[in-house]
């Protein structure tokens, strides 16, 4: 998908209307973190406060497709600046004050009628980040779309590895065992709802969102407080799609799928909604 741009930095700048350089050099003051974008215009009349909505997870998860979903709705706002936020990333160390919560809400101006929000897929795998969001927004509606770990494992490594490539960059060696973390799920969400009521969060199924949408969407819009809860946005849009990922050899995966067992076990104990039997690598514990 960056074969368009002569290199990375024009496929940043035309995704997020940014360029990488000026983001360096408040990178160097930021912590190392890649710092949220500006905040947007408010246009007279609208006000601006904590999101309605914000997706936390996963990477690799479907979450671009889902949220340009959510947000053709009528009666949701697009995104004023992008997609993800990661406005809390910098705060790895703490240093979050209220002022940080009254610029967060700035990235959020409404006209009072539609519903806005952001999806910052690493959110739910950074465990400083739940109580920030529940200090700038503890009112508002969680989403989680879940992936087989073991094939959003793959698709991450994939993804990470393109996207060096196109860097003109080596994959980090501690990208796999990135990418390892952010498939333990049932952690991360009773980190999560250490901070929230479990009534503000959705969990969807990834299979389940490419394999029949509609019911899934129907769900979410319903989660949302949307009254149109039959909408039928474009089903063809898929972002981001990959057309290949790593193979992994026999020993390998049961590795991984030994390592994931018991978090996923609790996971589907914990969100009876998820139906384990459309995770192929973990299908076997259905008839536990």
């Amino acid at each position: 998908m960056w074969k368009r741009y002569q290199n990375y930095r024009d496929y940043r700048k035309r995704q997020t209307g940014r360029d990488d350089l000026d983001d360096e050099r408040r990178i160097k003051r930021d912590g190392g973190v890649r710092p949220a974008p500006p905040a947007p215009e408010c246009p007279p009349g609208w006000q601006v406060g904590p999101p309605d909505f914000v997706g936390v997870g996963v990477q690799r998860g479907n979450t671009r497709r889902w949220f340009d979903l959510i947000t053709s709705h009528p009666e949701v706002a697009p995104a004023p600046i992008r997609k993800e936020l990661h406005f809390f990333d910098r705060f790895y160390a703490g240093g979050y004050t209220s002022a940080d919560t009254a610029a967060y809400h700035k990235h959020f101006p409404r006209d009072g009628r539609r519903r806005v929000g952001e999806w910052t897929p690493m959110y739910l795998s950074s465990p400083w980040v739940p109580p920030l969001l529940a200090a700038a927004a503890p009112e508002t509606r969680l989403l989680a779309v879940l992936r087989d770990p073991i094939e959003r494992f793959r698709s991450g490594i994939e993804f990470n590895t393109v996207v060096e490539q196109v860097r003109g960059r080596e994959m980090s060696e501690l990208a796999p065992a990135e990418s390892f973390m952010h498939g333990l799920y049932h952690s991360q969400l009773t980190c999560l709802l250490s901070h929230f009521d479990r009534s503000q969060l959705l969990v969807l199924q990834y299979e389940r969102c490419i394999g029949d949408p509609l019911p899934q969407l129907k769900r979410t819009f319903e989660f949302l407080g949307l009254e149109d809860t039959e909408f039928v946005p474009d089903l063809g849009y898929h972002p981001h799609r990959q057309h290949s990922k790593p193979a992994l050899d026999d020993v390998t995966r049961e590795a991984y799928v030994t390592a994931y067992r018991d978090d996923v076990v609790k996971l589907v104990d914990a969100f009876p909604e998820l139906d384990v039997k459309l995770w192929p690598n973990f299908a076997e514990l259905a008839a536990g």
